[in-house]
Formats: structure tokens, C-alpha cells, sequence
């Protein structure tokens, strides 16, 4: 848990919240993360990932009480992502042994559709006996600023919970970049540009630069 434990590696993105949402902003919030909330991959089937929402201190956990989220005006609960991944290079090795078998049995190779076949079936022997791997990325929302952390260090990441953010919430999220910042605060971002006396500055540079050569030639 980065945000219990002190980490400081976090994004922070703005919400626009959607129409209705402070009216009650504890029951949208709480409604939104149950939506969307995670779901184990199941044991045997055909899904390789699952992601959704959890509460903060106990990823398992999925009920999202307002006792469970709320820490003062701050939300606070997780994204989590469970993944099986079968090494390409295993189910490879176990096709060829199965290959060798097949061919001593039948005095023959096996044909396309039944090559095919075992390979899916050994893919999903191996993924049936491969435990999924977890990650969890805390996040923090301040329905009152509007300020939304994510503790993640992976854009990846950042990108996949911020769009299931504004999925299940149906908010609509901006990065604190100079030209966002300018704008919530009313300054026309367009003011960042270069000032003319920059690009005169840099006009001279480069006339006094190309003077200096052609003295030099």
C-alpha cells in the first residue's frame, strides 16, 4: 500500500465531475467503484487478466463502505490487475515432447487442426497450474478539489486507471501540465509561448552566429 506506507511516486490528475454528482457525492462515488468493482479471474476459464477497483486496505475486499473509503473528505481505495501469463517458450517445449509422442503412436505427424488443438490445450493445462500475478495502485480523490492522485510509476498504468476512472465514475481527467494548470486558473495557456523579445533574442543569436562564420571564412 504506497499511500499508507509514504511512497511518493504518484501522478496527480484534475476531475470534471459530471452533472448531479455533488448532490450526493458519497453515494456516486461508492456507486461507481461497486460497478466496476474486481473480479477474480476464474479457475479454469478463458480470461488471462482481470482488473477493477478495491478498497485501500484490503484488495480482496470489494464492498466500498463509506467507513472503508472515506478518510475525512478524501476517497481513498485501489486499482488492482491480476494477470496469468504462460511463457510463450513452455508451451513450445511442451508441444514439441507432444509432437514426438504423437508421431511414435501414429507413424505420422498430426495435422494442422490437430496440432492446433493440442497446443490450445496445452496452453490451458499450463495456465490452469499458473497462479496470476498481482498488482495493486492506490488512488486518492478529493471530490471537493477535484484532485486525483494515483500512485503509479508506469504510464501504462496511469493511463488504465484513469480510464477506468472516467468509465465508472464518468468524470473527465486532465494531468497538472503548465497548459492545464493555466487554464483552471483562468490564464489563456497560449500566454506559455515564447515572448518576442525571446525570439528576438534568439534571431540576434543565430545573425550574430552566422556573422561570426562568414568572418571567419
Amino acid at each position: 500500500m504506497p499511500l499508507l506506507a509514504g511512497a511518493v511516486t504518484f501522478s496527480r490528475l484534475r476531475a470534471k465531475l459530471p452533472k448531479g454528482a455533488a448532490s450526493d457525492t458519497k453515494r456516486w462515488l461508492l456507486g461507481g467503484l461497486r460497478r466496476h468493482a474486481f473480479q477474480p479471474l476464474v479457475p479454469g476459464g478463458e480470461e488471462d487478466r482481470a482488473t477493477g477497483f478495491v478498497e485501500l486496505e484490503d484488495s480482496e475486499a470489494t464492498g466500498f463502505t463509506p467507513g472503508a473509503v472515506f478518510q475525512g473528505e478524501h476517497a481513498l481505495f485501489a486499482w488492482r490487475a491480476d494477470a496469468v501469463r504462460v511463457p510463450p517458450a513452455l508451451v513450445k517445449a511442451e508441444l514439441a515432447r507432444w509432437l514426438a509422442a504423437f508421431d511414435a503412436e501414429h507413424g505420422r505427424p498430426p495435422a494442422k487442426r490437430e496440432k492446433s488443438e493440442a497446443r490450445a490445450a496445452i496452453r490451458q493445462q499450463l495456465r490452469n497450474r499458473t497462479p496470476p500475478s498481482t498488482k495493486v495502485h492506490d488512488v486518492s480523490f478529493d471530490p471537493k478539489t477535484r484532485e486525483v492522485l494515483v500512485w503509479a510509476a508506469s504510464r501504462k498504468a496511469i493511463e488504465e486507471v484513469a480510464g477506468a476512472l472516467q468509465e465508472a465514475l464518468g468524470i473527465e481527467l486532465e494531468g497538472h501540465v503548465p497548459a492545464t494548470l493555466a487554464a483552471w486558473g483562468g490564464i489563456d495557456p497560449d500566454g506559455f509561448g515564447p515572448t518576442a523579445e525571446l525570439v528576438g533574442l534568439e534571431v540576434s543569436a543565430s545573425a550574430a552566429a552566422k556573422e561570426a562564420t562568414d568572418v571567419a571564412a
